[in-house]
């Protein structure tokens, strides 16, 4: 299957946010935020060690953008969801290693240590992993040279959707005594946790400033597996 990559037109709220342009001055705020942000990691136990890329890129219209993929559907682990780049942990690798080497071996997208800006807090997931979230930022559009055996398409949503007013999106469920939360890409579509969970903790503390903690926030019932 051919890997599709899709971007976003240039919607209204983007064109008056010029605080979210692909600068200098937004990588310094969120480095800065990020950097006064003691994050609290996680006991693995028996989750299985991974990191995720949140990968700030510059979008064709001057503003920066996040990349998000879908995963091919004949995988045999979380087929066809929405996810940030990432995966397992391999032996002797921190966070950083295993989320610039994810980058590098799913989306062809090279990034070296001096482009992470910060670090969010661990997230267990249900399925036994604990991830640990990176922020990343490139300076200029990304080139993709896709791995077509894991992704299956690619999206670039910018910023202001993790702005937006409707946003986040807290829902209790019948099943836990934990809520979900969920937030909204390309317009209508909305990611559910731990994706959701990591898109909420970067909007709040690296571009808010806000000390907000997810750990807390549940999946909804189709990843408990």
């Amino acid at each position: 299957m051919r890997t599709r990559c899709r971007h976003p037109t240039t919607r209204r709220e983007d064109v008056d946010t010029p605080a979210l342009a692909h600068t200098h001055e937004l990588r310094t705020r969120i480095a800065r935020n990020l950097a006064t942000f003691e994050t609290r990691p996680l006991a693995a136990g028996a989750l299985r060690r991974a990191a995720v890329a949140l990968t700030l890129v510059a979008g064709e219209d001057g503003f920066t953008h996040w990349i998000l993929t879908r995963r091919q559907p004949r995988m045999r682990a979380h087929a066809g969801q929405l996810a940030l780049p990432g995966g397992k942990c391999e032996a002797g690798e921190d966070a950083t290693a295993a989320a610039i080497r994810e980058l590098r071996e799913e989306l062809g997208v090279e990034a070296g240590p001096g482009w992470v800006l910060g670090h969010l807090d661990d997230y267990a997931t249900r399925s036994g992993f604990l991830i640990s979230p990176v922020v990343i930022w490139v300076d200029g559009p990304p080139t993709f040279q896709p791995d077509p055996t894991e992704v299956a398409e690619i999206f670039q949503p910018g910023l202001s959707e993790l702005l937006r007013d409707d946003a986040p999106r807290i829902e209790a469920i019948p099943e836990s005594d934990r809520p979900i939360v969920k937030m909204p890409v390309q317009g209508d579509h909305w990611v559910n946790a731990p994706t959701a969970a990591v898109l909420y903790q970067f909007r709040e503390v690296g571009l808010l400033g806000r000390e907000t903690r997810v750990a807390h926030f549940e999946q909804p019932t189709w990843a408990w597996k």
